[in-house]
This record gives structure tokens, C-alpha cells and sequence, in this order.
């Protein structure tokens, strides 16, 4: 029987194993082509801003600040609000479109978009305004800052359904993405079909698909498990140090080729954000071992029964990614040089 995940708080063409294994094998090396073919080319100011500082615009945006609005949406750095992460929150009351003068919710979508890869950073957006429609879309989300700029330690937070963002200015050393991150997408409905069509995110679950279908029958037993992790916050993403013990199959029990495979698939992934998150998250990944990563897939919750699995994770002593593709796609994303970094 089939196990249903916690409840989302985010308030029919279908595909043979077969054909999916000749469609992702054949199609291993195009993968960063063919992502961004599904999320489209950014617009002109998407790519202009995706390209910007968005430490300096946070900056800026600290220094627009009333002395009122430092009171409602500032924060001292050590608030536990600012390691929070979840599926469908608000870090406050105060929504952007309401809040914030024009100005000031420019610098915001803007800080957003340069957290972004140019490529990516159009379709990105318009993600959360689509997931977050019935509370104003973008405008509808809320922000927070933490710390002061310049003084060495400071981070925004954007947050909203199926979206925590941050920008840190490596304030936070030894953490990619400046602490634990959440994307997600429900395209057509809250239950998707088996291909996921429109789903921004879904070529992320092809390939990690590619990996299963280069295992060897003994490896797919290794790889392959019953039921995942539940989605508990900031537990969702806890990370427990350990080299060995993890779920699916350890990354050194793969061939060389195998293992180059999963860490292109990670390069893949890594691909809607911007150069230098994703450079640091691999960075730290590298440095706490590859081969110490682990990497499972989950058949309980496979949409249509089709044998593409929706649900996998990687994990590694101080890192997680957990994709789950069901009902609709939510991913949950923590790395650190240190498990034991707060």
C-alpha cells in the first residue's frame, strides 16, 4: 500500500521504464540544455538582475528602511527566525505588495532574481507567483532581515508556499545558500500527473532517474527503499554527521562512471541558482567526501506507478537534498562544511 505524505500546508501522458530509461540514457549529457529548455529563456531585466549583487541591493534596501519598518521586519542576527525553513510560511506578518513602498519591492523582486542563475531566474519567479496566487503572488510572500550590512553579519529571508530564500553575503561561513532552502512547484493541480507537465522542477527528478537506470540490479536494491523521510521543518532537513548508516547506497560502492554520473546530476540541479551558490554548495559537498554521499529513490509514493521514481534524495554527512515529486514537487535542500554549524 502506497503511504501518504503529510499533509501539504501549501493551502495523461504517461511513461513506460522502458521508454524512460532509453529517453534519460540516451539523453545523460543534455542535461543542461534541456532544463533550461523546459524553464524558457530569462527576460531581459530577469537576466540583468540575476546578474547583479544581491548583497548589495540588501543593502540597500536595509538603508531605505523607516525607522518603523526597522522595528517590524529587522531582526538581531541570532533570532532563531533566520535558520527557519519550511514548506508554506511567512517569517511575518508584513507582505511585500503591503509593506514595502515601490521602490523597496523592486529591491526585493530583484534581490530574489540575482539569487538566480540568468537562465533561470525568469521561470523562478514566476513559479512563486503562480504557487502563491491566492495571497498576491510575489507580492503576497514576506521578507526579513537580520543583522546589520556592513557589519559583517546579516541575512534576508524571503519566504512563502513552496519558496525560502536567503542571502547572506557569506555571513554564514561554511553554508551554502546561507542556511537551509526550500523550492517547490504544483503546476496544473496539487495532485500531478505522473510526467509532471509544467512542472519547472521536474527535470531535476529525471535525473536522478538517469542514476537509478545506471544501476546494476544488486545496486537498485541498495538504492531502492519503502518510505521517505516525513517533512517536519527544519527537521525535514537535520543533518547527522555520518559517514556511513545512511539511506540508499553509499556513492563508493558505484563505479567511476557511476559516480560521475551522480555528481553531473548534481551540477543539474544546481543549475537554477546562481553561479556562486552552486559553486560553494559543491565545494562544501567535495570537502566532506563524495564518496561519503548516499543516494536513495522511494516507491511508495510513485505517481502513476510507473516506475519513475518522484521521490530520492542524496545525503552525505553534512548535507541533504530531498526531492519529493508527490502530490506535486517539494524539495528540501541543506549543505554545510560542519553538520553541528548553527
Amino acid at each position: 500500500m502506497k503511504t501518504k505524505p503529510e499533509v501539504c500546508s501549501c493551502s495523461d501522458i504517461t511513461v513506460s521504464r522502458r521508454e524512460f530509461i532509453k529517453t534519460t540514457l540516451a539523453g545523460t549529457a543534455i542535461a543542461a540544455v534541456g532544463s533550461a529548455a523546459v524553464l524558457g529563456p530569462a527576460s531581459a531585466r530577469a537576466a540583468t538582475a540575476a546578474n547583479s549583487k544581491p548583497e548589495t541591493l540588501v543593502t540597500t534596501l536595509y538603508k531605505s528602511l523607516s525607522e518603523q519598518q526597522r522595528k517590524d521586519v529587522a531582526y538581531p542576527f541570532d533570532h532563531p527566525l533566520r535558520s527557519k525553513v519550511d514548506n508554506n510560511w511567512h517569517i511575518n506578518e508584513k507582505t511585500v505588495a503591503d509593506f514595502f513602498n515601490k521602490d523597496q519591492q523592486q529591491m526585493i523582486r530583484d534581490i530574489f532574481l540575482g539569487l538566480h542563475s540568468p537562465e533561470y531566474a525568469e521561470q523562478v519567479l514566476k513559479q512563486v507567483e503562480h504557487d502563491n496566487k491566492g495571497d498576491g503572488g510575489f507580492g503576497g510572500c514576506s521578507n526579513a532581515l537580520f543583522g546589520e550590512p556592513g557589519t559583517g553579519k546579516f541575512e534576508f529571508v524571503f519566504t512563502g508556499r513552496h519558496v525560502t530564500r536567503r542571502c547572506d553575503g557569506d555571513s554564514i561561513e561554511g553554508a551554502a545558500f546561507g542556511g537551509p532552502i526550500f523550492y517547490g512547484h504544483a503546476f496544473e493541480s496539487f495532485n500531478e500527473k505522473p510526467t509532471h507537465p509544467g512542472n519547472i522542477y521536474w527535470y531535476q527528478a529525471v535525473r536522478a532517474n538517469a542514476v537509478f537506470a545506471a544501476l546494476g540490479d544488486k545496486q537498485r536494491e541498495a538504492a531502492l527503499l519503502g518510505d521517505p523521510r516525513k517533512e517536519k521543518g527544519n527537521d525535514t532537513v537535520k543533518l547527522t554527521g555520518k559517514k556511513r548508516g545512511l539511506e540508499g547506497i553509499p556513492l563508493a560502492d558505484l563505479s567511476h562512471d557511476q559516480r560521475e554520473l551522480v555528481r553531473k546530476v548534481m551540477t543539474d540541479v544546481l543549475a537554477p541558482f546562481r553561479k556562486a551558490d552552486a559553486d560553494e554548495a559543491m565545494k562544501l559537498v567535495e570537502a566532506n567526501g563524495f564518496n561519503n554521499l548516499h543516494m536513495a529513490f522511494f516507491k511508495n509514493l510513485d505517481v502513476g506507478d510507473d516506475g519513475v521514481w518522484d521521490v530520492w534524495q542524496i545525503e552525505g554527512p553534512a548535507m541533504i537534498w530531498y526531492f519529493r515529486g508527490h502530490p506535486h514537487v517539494h524539495t528540501w535542500v541543506h549543505i554545510r562544511r560542519e553538520a553541528a554549524i548553527a
